[in-house]
């Protein structure tokens, strides 16, 4: 799935953002490249008319391709993840939400956690994953 990455440079560091409603309001980055290391937000898994689909996994599968997609908009890939942090609403869902990460990210095997938390920024939303990358690892 295609997303649409604007891609700048502030202060000599390039940040990536997807246009979504709390990157205005609360003043962040999607993703920020300094140097090699790349820090990618928390990310749910929003379809491009700004709405989660229904369930976990799908969920998960669409933040995924958004982390995904800001790495390569860095120039980076999914490849170099080190790190990913996955908060969920439902710690019963850590299962369904891990398969995804497994087929996913099964490969590369970056470190990993996963705790649930209260809520998300957006109601629907049930997962939440921020990841952390070396370009050209």
């Amino acid at each position: 799935m295609s997303r649409i990455m604007k891609l700048s440079t502030i202060g000599g560091r390039q940040v990536v953002s997807t246009g979504t409603r709390w990157e205005p309001l609360i003043g962040y980055s999607r993703a920020v490249r300094a140097g090699n290391w790349i820090a990618v937000t928390g990310t749910i898994g929003l379809k491009p008319d700004g709405t989660c689909p229904p369930g976990a996994s799908e969920q998960m599968r669409l933040a995924l391709e958004i982390v995904f997609s800001a790495l390569e908009t860095l120039g980076s890939r999914k490849s170099d993840i080190i790190r990913t942090r996955i908060y969920v609403t439902d710690i019963r869902l850590w299962e369904e939400i891990g398969r995804v990460h497994a087929e996913m990210l099964g490969d590369i095997r970056p470190a990993t956690t996963i705790v649930e938390v209260r809520a998300l920024a957006d109601p629907a939303a049930l997962v939440e994953v921020e990841a952390d990358a070396i370009a050209g690892s």
